[in-house]
């Protein structure tokens, strides 16, 4: 099987820090493994040297990535690559593959990967994600998306959670997805796990929670801030931010500056520590090697986090907000309503050893079926 798979990178300058390049590295080389030729259209390449490579411009802006297609650069890739499938990892630019696809009289599958949801649902109400709706524009890219399921041929979500969410949105736009829909979770970083450290001693105020996410203040970085706040004043948990993506292009701190005013504001409380891998896995699995737990996002769309599950890999526990996937996902037992219960918890895993070490073997266990091969496996079988 030929497999063309069309990639938009969101933060060219910080590949580490874009979960989809991420997605696709891992994946590619494991769709190799299985005898797939995978061809990646992005602005950097993916994956290693059995993977083709075509380069594309990377989009000024998150708008432009979803309204800015290329279609007679889409119609010369299809004619030279001659794919059986395509993969569009914007799904908003399913509308123009089509027509691509059409114009190069191609009959290759078209799947859509549902990688960022632009809404979430919070007691059965449908919510646009307030980071795809500036100037308005929340609800044409609703519609973008809408147009995006209509016209492809698989749609592949993250979790159940997604699912859910992506089949309630559907009907409500009068989109049937019929027998479309698939669920393929994306694969952990090999790179990033280890055996859980169930006698790592405790060491009063020395313990370590780690908050390795987007400052965005769409993932709900306020409310992180007062948690911080109150763990710091709890004088046990020091905490380790990380700052993911240095410094931006103007173009991106041009829409929305809440990642550096956000960073700001945490580096001014005590016992918070603002670290920064570099752009290098290795220092980043350092990192998050010297903690002793992980703290979730506050972000109530959220169908998936790489992050989350980086921690897991390493056998760290996640505390996390009851939202979204991140309560389908994580162990009941470690998730919160209230910032006290978060505190507790906090507490509970930075003193209680056997309690730590019972979730540290849960944590890994979890990202068991997301060894990339057996994601490879999942996602051949969803585009079959």
């Amino acid at each position: 099987m030929r497999v063309l798979y069309l990639l938009n990178i969101s933060n060219p300058d910080r590949l580490s820090a874009d979960s989809g390049w991420i997605f696709a590295d891992l994946l590619a080389p494991a769709l190799a493994d299985a005898g797939t030729e995978v061809t990646v259209a992005a602005p950097a390449a993916a994956g290693d040297a059995r993977c083709g490579f075509h380069r594309t411009e990377a989009p000024g802006t998150k708008y432009r990535a979803r309204f800015s297609a290329d279609i007679d650069e889409l119609v010369a890739l299809i004619r030279g690559v001659r794919p059986d499938a395509v993969v569009a990892n914007q799904i908003e630019e399913a509308p123009a593959i089509r027509t691509a696809l059409l114009e190069a009289g191609s009959d290759a599958l078209l799947a859509g990967y549902c990688h960022y949801l632009p809404f979430s649902f919070t007691s059965g109400r449908l919510l646009l994600d307030p980071s795809l709706n500036d100037a308005g524009l929340g609800q044409p890219v609703l519609l973008a998306f809408a147009a995006g399921l209509a016209a492809c041929d698989r749609v592949m979500v993250h979790s159940s959670t997604a699912a859910s969410w992506v089949s309630d949105a559907a009907a409500r736009m009068t989109v049937d997805l019929g027998e479309k829909l698939r669920v393929v979770p994306a694969p952990r970083d090999e790179r990033l796990v280890r055996a859980p450290v169930t006698n790592q001693p405790t060491s009063g105020a020395g313990v370590i929670g780690i908050y390795n996410h987007r400052l965005y203040a769409h993932y709900g970085t306020e409310q992180f801030v007062h948690l911080a706040r109150d763990l710091a004043a709890s004088g046990i948990i020091r905490l380790r931010v990380m700052d993911l993506f240095g410094r931006r292009r103007a173009e991106r701190t041009g829409l929305d500056d809440s990642p550096e005013s956000m960073r700001d504001r945490l580096s001014a409380l005590p016992h918070v520590q603002i670290v920064s891998d570099r752009g290098d896995r290795v220092r980043y699995k350092n990192l998050l090697a010297g903690a002793r737990f992980g703290i979730a996002p506050f972000r109530p769309g959220c169908p998936w986090s790489m992050s989350v599950i980086d921690c897991q890999g390493m056998g760290l526990p996640v505390i996390s907000p009851r939202l979204g996937w991140l309560a389908q996902h994580i162990d009941a037992e470690l998730c919160f309503t209230t910032r006290a219960e978060a505190v507790a918890l906090a507490e509970r895993l930075a003193t209680d050893d056997e309690f730590h070490a019972l979730h540290a073997k849960r944590a890994h266990a979890s990202t068991a079926d997301l060894a990339p091969a057996l994601v490879a496996a999942r996602y051949l079988e969803a585009i079959a």
